[in-house]
C-alpha cells in the first residue's frame, strides 16, 4: 500500500497493519490488573450483578497550597492507618473482599507482596462468613488466578515458622482457579464465586 507521500507501508509480519494494531492491543490484555478489575467491577455495576468497589486509602491531609481556587495542590499528607484489602462489596447477599496482586515472577508468588495486617483482615472476613480471596496475575504467563483466602492462610502461617516465603506457581495453578480473559467482564471472578459458594 502506498501513502500520499509515496512511501510504502510494510508491516514486520507482512500482515495488514490495522489487523496488527488490533493484535498488539489485545495481546497486552489491559494496562494493569487494577485496570482490568476496575473495568470488570464497572460492568458488574452497570449490569446490576454486584456492587464492588476499590477501597480508598485513608489519608490525612496536612497542608494544601491554593495558588487559585481551581488548582489546589496537596503539599503534605500521610497515611492515617494501614490499608486492609483492595476491594470490597456485595454479591448475592454476601460480603465480598479481596486483594489483587500482580507478579513478574515466573515460578512463584512471593508472600512479601502481602502484609500481616491484610492477612489478619482476611481471616476476620472468613470467620464472619464473607467471601475472601486473592486475584493473582502472573504477568509472564499472562494468567490470572482466583486464590481463596482459606488456601493462603497455611502458606502464610508456614512462612512465619520457617517455611517457604512464596507459593509455587504450580500450587496456585492446582489449588487456585484460572480466570480466562474476556471482553466485557475482563476478570470474571463472580463466575468462580458462583461455583464455590452458591
Amino acid at each position: 500500500m502506498k501513502y500520499p507521500n509515496g512511501s510504502r507501508r510494510v508491516s514486520a509480519s507482512g500482515s495488514n497493519p490495522r489487523r496488527q494494531q488490533l493484535v498488539n492491543k489485545y495481546s497486552n490484555r489491559g494496562m494493569t490488573l487494577e485496570d482490568d478489575i476496575n473495568s470488570t467491577n464497572q460492568f458488574y455495576l452497570e449490569s446490576d450483578k454486584a456492587i464492588i468497589h476499590k477501597k480508598p486509602t485513608p489519608v490525612q491531609i496536612v497542608n494544601v497550597n491554593y495558588p487559585k481556587r481551581s488548582a489546589a495542590v496537596i503539599t503534605e499528607a500521610y497515611f492515617k492507618q494501614s490499608s486492609t484489602t483492595d476491594y470490597n462489596g456485595l454479591y448475592r447477599n454476601k460480603y465480598v473482599d479481596f486483594e489483587a496482586k500482580e507478579t513478574k515472577n515466573k515460578t512463584s508468588f512471593p508472600l512479601a507482596n502481602i502484609h500481616d495486617h491484610q492477612v489478619r483482615h482476611m481471616e476476620a472476613v472468613v470467620k464472619h462468613g464473607g467471601v475472601c480471596f486473592l486475584i493473582i496475575r502472573f504477568a509472564v504467563h499472562e494468567e490470572t488466578f482466583f486464590f481463596p483466602a482459606e488456601k493462603l492462610f497455611p502458606y502464610w502461617n508456614g512462612q512465619l515458622t520457617g517455611g517457604k516465603k512464596s507459593i509455587p506457581y504450580e500450587i496456585i495453578n492446582e489449588e487456585g482457579y484460572l480466570i480466562p480473559f474476556q471482553y466485557q467482564a475482563r476478570i470474571d471472578y463472580l463466575r468462580i464465586i458462583d461455583e464455590l459458594y452458591f
